[in-house]
């Protein structure tokens, strides 16, 4: 979450008349996340988080808001999208695609304990279960086409040993993609900023402008790979038997999962290195931006090669 795009009083007072939430008391941009533009709202009846998305086009933007209803409706706390008027989840504000969704109360943690990553464990199964009646579909965007295309882009950019590393690690997916995994719906991006707790109970998960048809396996190594690794990028062995153990409990995980775990945690480190290599090297202007540090996600996908195991 981000502001690229700015919004005055006025503006944001007549995006308000479609809804029946009620005058507008005050509103402040939100500098946290990287591809929208994203703002706290207050108004007589509520609080509210406006978005204005920067880079989906409208025609693809109902997928994510009936996602985010379904999953609400279906008991996963998560942010629920305001309709207007006319029961649209869908506006305009500013010249940009716009969404009114529910403030959900907690805070994201810095530092995740044992009973969070049970927490964030246990609602990935609940989430993965509650998508199987979902009707829409989305490609991931981010998938292994995506990874060699970013690659062609940065090629010069990247120093020997990253691009070594990048292009052996791209080999290395091609080699097994593990078609035949269980598969629909993901957030495929459950970071712990995207994570709401009140002391240990998760109140909210948000943010679901990456959800897309993968692997449910991808979702967890992804899920794994923010939540449960200390400094050096390696797993945390209490953090990650605490997450796998709550997910395992609420959907079990099938033996090819378990035995594709090293791939997919491969995986999922690599496609944030490269995403977070793309944005320090092709920065988007903004009002106010935050971006995230590429050698996190490099010194993770480092740790995943040498000490990763089948579960």
């Amino acid at each position: 979450m981000s502001v690229y795009t700015p919004i005055n009083r006025p503006q944001l007072e007549a995006f308000l008349s479609l809804y029946d939430e009620g005058a507008l008391l005050a509103f402040s941009g939100i500098s946290a996340g990287i591809e929208n533009s994203n703002f706290f709202v207050t108004t007589e009846r509520g609080e509210f988080v406006l978005t204005l998305f920067e880079k989906h086009a409208a025609y693809e933007l109902p997928f994510f808001l009936n996602l985010m209803a379904h999953l609400a409706d279906h008991g996963i706390p998560s942010a629920h999208p305001i309709a207007d008027r006319h029961g649209d989840f869908l506006q305009q504000l500013n010249g940009k695609p716009a969404a009114l969704v529910r403030r959900l109360t907690g805070a994201s943690p810095n530092i995740a304990n044992l009973q969070q990553c049970g927490a964030v464990g246990q609602v990935l199964a609940r989430l993965h279960l509650a998508v199987r009646d979902f009707k829409g579909h989305r490609e991931n965007d981010r998938g292994y086409s995506w990874w060699l295309a970013v690659r062609e882009v940065m090629h010069t950019r990247l120093t020997d040993s990253d691009a070594r590393l990048l292009g052996a690690e791209l080999q290395f997916q091609r080699q097994d993609r593990f078609e035949g995994l269980p598969r629909g719906i993901i957030h495929a991006d459950l970071f712990r900023d995207n994570a709401m707790f009140m002391g240990d109970a998760l109140t909210g998960v948000i943010d679901f402008y990456y959800a897309c048809d993968d692997v449910f396996m991808y979702d967890l190594a992804i899920t794994a790979n923010d939540w449960c690794s200390g400094r050096d990028g390696s797993l945390e062995i209490s953090k990650i038997d605490a997450l796998l153990a709550a997910y395992d409990e609420t959907r079990p995980l099938l033996p090819v999962e378990r035995r594709a775990w090293p791939v997919m945690v491969r995986a999922a480190a690599l496609r944030f290195w490269l995403s977070r290599l793309y944005d320090k090297h092709f920065p988007r202007a903004g009002h106010i931006t935050h971006t995230k540090d590429p050698d996190e996600f490099k010194l993770i996908l480092m740790q995943r090669i040498e000490h990763s195991s089948p579960l």
